[in-house]
């Protein structure tokens, strides 16, 4: 946890910062640039666009080493109980073979689950397991909720590019719209599904199943043939076979593991039967050279330590009230709604590890879109509003083989928009543009924007397997860090788990009208009137 003297260091730094503008540092400063870029695991993180020098650096240098995050990454990669409040280790990173050789009879459990896992691809791209009428599959539909969806179903978009294998499809959403929507076209006869929940009991993936189940019967599937056309990732190996899934069929879902750090488990099975083993392995190496680098480093030229810790000072010390994720990739289109999860649901908590009150922000609220589909909606909030603010802008320097004008025109976007959150329009500008528009000297201050927006900016060569894993593995390590600077628990979920105890409750009001009276008057009184409206 930030120590009390840390804290007080960068209390002063801040105030002492706060009336600069990084233009300026950046000018006062040639080295600057060279200064503030760090690499690793085929990622550049440039932070010289971030309110910071040399002596606030060195005050969120003496934070990380107050807090031991070396020591803290250490705990987690080696299976020490980080989750306090379930009793269990977090190690995702163990998945991808980072500790394996502290962890032996664990990783001897991943190393055997991952020979099925690619067994089971490989005999569905080879054809030797066809669906019931004995055609060939050529769709896979994942069916899951929360880190059993946006994971697998954000890196399945990224690699678009890979040649695919099977063409992949998401369902989480209880409303019967989302899976109605998503089947239509598809043919059940050549349609696997993927069917991810640890107990085998999540209300909205059991749901949208046995629906989906239903579609396969109308399509032609037989009860004794349902087999054929589902894998599950579960634990319930009972459940799974009233469902008509064989044990062999079902992976695992170690409660080592929490949901939202899940995509390199049995979850990424989808991911897999997609776009091929090759391209899974290499998505998991790419995370775990993140690893490797993030252990290796010193915290300055440590990538998520340093995400880590600006994200700290923007969010805690300078006030800002939001922080946004702006991929300029289409194939990352899913990269924010991914890490809202990881990182709201992970750190948005209000008590510390011993259970005591914290008076400071937490996770800021993140947000964000791809590309220039925001230039067009939220920027001018960004620009022209007064909202403090930080950002990370994600930007691939190719783009595969596609029009290299369009690719030019997507890049100079990105680069136009961090020097516009960097610059702004000063006051003087805009009496000049005033001026040119023939509009009086008292219209200027519309076109006044204060710039001196914090925000890095994450490079990779390409969206490729290798760079989403690396990508991902430095929001997790971020996260954490994160997780660790302030005292609290990024392992558990207890605010998701109150809204399911409470849907049970209302879901039991709703079909049978008895309760109304335990409920407040505002939720009692909308519970009738859904009853009366399907009655």
């Amino acid at each position: 946890m930030l120590q009390s003297s840390d804290h007080a260091a960068l209390l002063s730094e801040a105030e002492r910062l706060r009336p600069n503008s990084i233009a300026s540092l950046l000018d006062q400063n040639p080295n600057r640039v060279i200064e503030l870029t760090i690499r690793g695991a085929e990622l550049t993180l440039d932070a010289s666009k971030q309110l910071i020098d040399e002596h606030a650096l060195k005050a969120l240098s003496d934070a990380a080493s107050g807090a031991d995050l070396a020591g803290a990454f250490e705990q987690l990669v080696t299976g020490a109980k980080v989750n306090i409040t379930e009793e269990r280790a977090a190690l995702h990173t163990l998945l991808r073979g980072t500790g394996a050789s502290e962890l032996p009879a664990l990783t001897n459990e991943i190393d055997e689950t991952l020979s099925r896992m690619r067994a089971a691809t490989e005999a569905i791209h080879s054809g030797s397991h066809v669906g019931a009428s004995g055609q060939r599959f050529t769709d896979v539909i994942n069916i899951g909720i929360g880190g059993s969806d946006l994971g697998p179903r954000m890196v399945c978009r990224a690699l678009d590019e890979v040649s695919a294998q099977l063409n992949t499809h998401f369902i989480s959403n209880v409303d019967p719209h989302d899976l109605d929507v998503v089947t239509r076209g598809l043919n059940p006869q050549t349609t696997l599904l993927v069917i991810c929940s640890k107990t085998f009991t999540t209300e909205e993936t059991l749901t949208n199943a046995q629906r989906a189940r239903s579609w396969l019967t109308d399509g032609g599937v037989s009860e004794a043939s349902i087999g054929q056309h589902v894998f599950a990732v579960t634990t319930n190996l009972s459940a799974a076979a009233e469902f008509g899934i064989e044990e062999k069929a079902c992976f695992p879902m170690w409660d080592w593991v929490g949901g939202r750090y899940s995509v390199w488990s049995a979850i990424g099975l989808v991911i897999a039967l997609g776009f091929g083993w090759t391209a899974f392995m290499s998505f998991l190496a790419g995370a775990k050279a993140m690893d490797e680098h993030t252990r290796a480093t010193e915290c300055t030229k440590n990538i998520p330590m340093m995400m880590a810790l600006l994200e700290l000072w923007n969010t805690r010390y300078l006030k800002t009230e939001t922080h946004l994720v702006l991929p300029y990739s289409q194939r990352l289109e899913y990269l924010a709604d991914f890490l809202q999860q990881l990182t709201m649901e992970s750190n948005g908590k209000r008590v510390t590890l011993g259970g005591e009150a914290i008076n400071e922000v937490t996770a800021p609220v993140l947000w964000g879109s791809a590309g220039t589909i925001g230039q067009h909606s939220y920027y001018q909030l960004l620009h022209q509003g007064n909202r403090r603010f930080s950002a990370d802008i994600v930007l691939p320097l190719t783009n595969g083989d596609v029009d290299r004008d369009a690719h030019r025109k997507l890049a100079s976007n990105a680069l136009a928009q961090s020097r516009a959150l960097l610059i702004g329009r000063s006051a003087e500008e805009s009496q000049i543009l005033a001026a040119d528009k023939g509009l009086p000297s008292e219209l200027a201050p519309h076109f006044e924007m204060p710039g001196n927006h914090p925000h890095s900016t994450l490079v990779m060569d390409s969206v490729n397997p290798e760079t989403v894993g690396a990508l991902i593995a430095a929001y997790e390590h971020k996260t954490y860090f994160l997780s660790v600077l302030m005292g609290l628990n990024a392992f558990d979920q207890w605010g998701v788990e109150l809204g399911k105890v409470i849907g049970k409750q209302i879901r039991a009001t709703l079909e049978s009208g008895e309760g109304l009276n335990d409920l407040d008057a505002s939720t009692a009184a909308l519970a009738a009137a859904w009853r009366e409206a399907n009655s």
